[in-house]
């Protein structure tokens, strides 16, 4: 009979623990929503600007600001990952969404560098900001399904277990 291999959960106690006592996800749960919030103001104005050609400067710097935050999301993040697995990213838990944060990164420091240098006219750096809105959601997507996962997996541990009463045959 073979046994099923055992799925490690998203922590171990220890990381449990270190998450909890953590600053820095208290920083992550603020950060996250700030950066949403500032992802569909920005989205609303590229958008604009698309449809109608009014509006290149309020969009453009909606996008730098959401790159900015984007930044000190994942330098906080770094920390984070730092202090909870030991290693600056790409730890166990979060590897694909780390290497998936890599490319929404570089798609949006490649629209600071089109905007800085003019290497794009204004409306293909919109482009280029909208193909970087889309990897930022995929992205958010998955870290919102691994914050579900977390919380599920802390319900189950908060779960008591069975236990046969003594006595009873095993």
């Amino acid at each position: 009979m073979s046994k099923v291999p055992h799925k490690p959960g998203l922590y171990t106690t220890e990381e449990r623990a270190r998450r909890d006592k953590s600053p820095w996800t208290v920083v992550q749960g603020v950060l996250a929503p700030v950066q949403f919030i500032a992802f569909l103001v920005s989205l609303i104005l590229v958008l604009r600007y698309l449809a109608t050609g009014e509006g290149l400067a309020s969009a453009t710097l909606s996008v730098v600001i959401k790159t900015l935050l984007l930044y000190t999301i994942m330098i906080t993040g770094s920390i984070w990952e730092k202090v909870v697995f030991g290693c600056w990213l790409f730890a166990r838990p979060f590897f694909w969404e780390d290497v998936f944060s890599m490319l929404v990164l570089a798609l949006h420091t490649a629209y600071l560098y089109a905007v800085f240098t003019s290497v794009l006219d204004p409306r293909q750096q919109m482009l280029l900001a909208l193909a970087a809105y889309a990897t930022y959601l995929v992205n958010a997507a998955q870290f919102l399904i691994k914050l579900r996962a977390a919380r599920l997996e802390a319900r189950a541990l908060a779960q008591p277990r069975f236990l046969p009463a003594e006595g009873m045959a095993g």
